[in-house]
């Protein structure tokens, strides 16, 4: 036996032991035992393409085996974990059956593996287990981590090389190679009774999986027209025709054939004339023959430097063919210029997994969010047992962690995704004796990566660049006064709000003693370069501040400052950090809109990541580019100290945004359990910016079709502030009777979107790809410089296609 806790007791019999026990679809059950050598079977069709199928790692997945699942010292069961055929997802087994999709995860969310004791849970709850037999699947999003003990070391080493080979090949594969694997992955569950021949019956589970409601009588059409064996089932090569014409993409059809012309290939000089159209004006007929190259299927045509239509598609559907400027994807911002000339993404309460009343700290938590590209994480720390400080959220359930497994946390995963500065946040409770623990911590845990002294003797108080900080952790804290109280003891003033209240006035002096604090010397010490300092007026003072004073402020009081001086604010943050935090008035830690604290070039927005929302969405868009390294350079207005840049004032429409939303492909189901449960899919566009900016249109509804709905609507915004404005376009399911459900968004910059026809890959709630559903769009944009005859030439408004019968499955009606 695998668990301790199952040593001495027999298994229940409500506990099933083979997936086939459990009420699941053909295709979410694990195959029968008989079948697990047949290689030739037709569900591993999947895994021959991507050239898994003969892997000894992999069959042993396809095999299964029992692991111990581990969440606490009393809670250790024996469970039955299958890789699925599909190779996309692993079946586990539950104590209690419950819906198939509650059966199994998906390889595309997995965000880590990880070997031996290195979660939590197992450094707390796995002693008992040698190292080498266990593993963590660590998720995106919101899953909690799968802390696993295998029997043997060698299987947990299968599994740990069977599921890095799976994600690699995920993610080397391109768009049209997922598109593929996933229509037969939903093929293969359709084939009710696996024998590779697909009824009529068959076809419609198909379509109804696929998110299609087809009219039956012109479905079946498609299916006889298919059928040429004239024997009511379709097999081998008919499967195929039928699929290509489900798959058919009208609109790209005709994109192409307006620049091919009657040879229906494209030539490198006619590529680049679709380029230059697209408003890529660098472009070059070196660079168009290098596309041909890159990502024309057919070795014929690449020969004489040629592109037919599947290299056509090929190409839109690539990163290169995406909305997001792919340059922006690295680091190509200036990293030399101060600290607070960047927005830095933040997080608030980042201990906590669930709401700031009764739910779980985790140094988890951190981990998650350094994997999510923060660089300003907060430490609620106060007093512990045994003389260790904890972290918790203050008067409340929330579970509490030590202070110094968190910074182990931050020593062995903060630089894990970006090499820049990381900030920690303190909010100190403890007496002077933890505070100076708390110091020991850093110092002996964090070593050279603690910043302790200033890096440029000429200019100590001078912030220092990203670029120069690379790898070096920053401690954010109260910095000792120059004063002392009358019985010799240190005092320093309490930060600003505490982030536990919302003060609207200013203190006398008499309440500010009352409240002053003692501060360890040691702790002191490390707030070299974000010393936490109250903002008491934006009113130039005599001296001029140090630009290493930080504020912190709440929502609240930061909105007042915005709609009150706004202009003074703006320049304050051209030379300061500041941080805003959520109200502490949101008990399920809720999060508020980041972009109007941005409009005012405040730096450490913090926000809940533990909460999704459109927040997190507009957070995760602007933190997407300058290679996710959590450093984004804020627009010149909002780094010069003389600007007078007013975001409440922000002048006339400067550029104007037309987007054209043509159509959707392979949306997500909203409910697996239900097949005749299909989305009436709408796309609404949204911008964030300054508040003239802010505007939200959608398009009308499609009934029945998340397979590939069509709309071609046009969206038009005009825009003050151009390059604070995030683009946010979002899916959803259109209800008469109740809110809308969320089907999928994406978010980005809108100075890293891309002209012309381009894909949008949509994303879910928690930011896990939903591939292959994409948008298809053409985008337009154009500054006043441009607006006239010369901008109509670089942003040709694009021929509206109307689709048809014709062109693939009959269109579903729309309203």
């Amino acid at each position: 036996m695998l668990c301790g806790s199952w040593r001495s007791r027999r298994r229940q019999p409500e506990e099933p032991l083979v997936p086939a026990q459990v009420a699941t679809p053909v295709g979410l059950a694990s195959p029968p035992a008989s079948q697990e050598g047949n290689i030739k079977r037709p569900g591993l069709r999947a895994l021959k393409k991507m050239g898994l199928s003969e892997d000894e790692d992999v069959r042993a997945m396809l095999r299964g085996s029992r692991f111990c699942k581990i969440r606490s010292p009393t809670w250790q069961k024996e469970r039955l974990y299958r890789l699925q055929e599909d190779g996309l997802s692993v079946w586990f087994q539950r104590r209690i059956p419950r819906a198939p999709s509650q059966h199994i995860f998906f390889v595309q969310h997995i965000e880590a593996i990880r070997e031996g004791h290195q979660s939590e849970g197992l450094r707390h709850f796995g002693g008992a287990f040698e190292p080498a037999r266990c593993l963590t699947i660590a998720f995106k999003g919101r899953r909690k981590n799968l802390d696993l003990v295998a029997p043997t070391a060698e299987e947990a080493q299968r599994w740990v090389r069977g599921l890095a080979k799976l994600r690699a090949r995920l993610d080397a594969m391109s768009q049209r190679e997922r598109l593929d694997h996933w229509i037969h992955s939903y093929l293969h569950r359709a084939d009710s009774n696996q024998d590779s021949k697909m009824s009529f019956k068959e076809i419609k589970n198909l379509l109804r999986m696929v998110n299609l409601d087809m009219n039956d009588m012109y479905a079946y059409g498609l299916f006889k027209e298919c059928d040429r064996s004239k024997n009511e089932r379709l097999e081998g090569p008919e499967i195929e025709e039928f699929l290509r014409r489900l798959l058919k993409r009208p609109e790209l059809e005709e994109i192409f054939h307006r620049y091919s012309g009657e040879d229906r290939v494209l030539s490198a000089s006619e590529l680049l004339e679709f380029l230059e159209d697209q408003g890529e004006h660098k472009a070059t007929l070196a660079h168009a023959q290098q596309l041909i190259h890159t990502y024309e299927l057919n070795e014929t045509a690449k020969q004489h430097e040629l592109m037919t239509l599947d290299g056509f598609m090929m190409y839109l559907l690539s990163p290169e063919g995406a909305a997001l400027d792919l340059a922006h994807t690295r680091v190509f911002q200036d990293m030399d210029q101060p600290l607070a000339h960047y927005f830095i993404s933040s997080s608030h309460n980042t201990y906590l997994t669930d709401s700031q009343i009764g739910g779980p700290s985790s140094t988890e938590a951190y981990v998650r969010a350094f994997a999510q590209g923060c660089r300003c994480v907060e430490l609620d720390c106060w007093e512990g047992p045994g003389g260790e400080p904890v972290i918790y959220h203050g008067h409340t359930l929330t579970s509490k962690i030590l202070f110094r497994d968190v910074i182990q946390a931050v020593r062995e995963h903060a630089f894990t995704v970006s090499p820049y500065p990381v900030i920690l946040s303190l909010e100190n409770h403890c007496g002077l004796e933890q505070q100076a623990a708390m110091a020991r911590h850093l110092h002996t845990i964090l070593g050279d990566m603690l910043v302790t002294q200033t890096l440029d003797s000429q200019n100590p108080e001078e912030l220092p660049s990203p670029e120069r900080l690379k790898g070096r952790v920053l401690v954010k804290g109260k910095k000792l006064p120059d004063t002392r109280s009358e019985n010799g003891c240190i005092l320093s003033e309490r930060e600003e709000e505490d982030e536990e209240e919302d003060e609207e006035e200013e203190l006398g002096a008499v309440e500010q003693r009352r409240r002053a604090k003692q501060i360890s010397p040691e702790l002191s010490a490390l707030a070299v370069y974000c010393c936490a300092t109250r903002l008491r007026t934006l009113r130039p003072p005599p001296v001029p501040p140090q630009p290493c004073q930080v504020s912190s402020l709440s929502e609240r009081k930061a909105k007042k400052l915005i709609r009150e001086a706004g202009n003074s604010f703006v320049r304050h943050n051209a030379r300061h950090l500041t941080r805003v935090y959520p109200l502490g008035l949101r008990m399920n830690s809720a999060n508020y809109s980041p972009q109007e604290m941005w409009n005012s070039g405040c730096q450490l927005v913090a926000l809940n990541f533990q909460t999704p929302g459109y927040e997190m969405d507009l957070n995760a868009g602007r933190f997407l580019v300058n290679g996710q390294c959590g450093y984004i350079l804020k627009p010149v207005r909002l780094r010069s100290p003389n600007t007078t840049f007013d975001p409440e004032c922000p002048g006339p429409p400067r550029t104007t945004l037309t987007i054209q939303v043509l159509t959707a492909q392979q949306l997500p189901k909203l409910n697996t359990e239900k097949p005749n449960s299909i989305v009436d899919p709408l796309v609404r566009i949204e911008i964030h910016g300054v508040p003239a900016d802010c505007a939200r249109k959608k398009t009308n509804y499609v009934l029945n079709n998340g397979f590939n709905p069509r709309w071609g609507q046009t969206l038009e915004f005009q825009l003050r502030v151009p390059e604070l404005a995030l683009v946010r376009f979002v899916v959803e399911d259109y209800d008469a009777t109740s809110p809308n459900d969320f089907v999928g968004q994406f978010t980005l910059p809108l100075s890293s979107l891309k002209q012309g026809y381009r894909h949008i890959h949509l994303l879910s709630k928690d930011g896990a790809s939903l591939s292959p559903a994409t948008l298809f769009v053409h985008i337009c944009i154009r500054s006043r410089a441009t607006l006239g005859s010369a901008g109509a030439s670089l942003c040709p408004t694009p021929a509206l296609w109307s689709g048809g019968r014709d062109g693939g499955p009959a269109p579903p009606s729309s309203r």
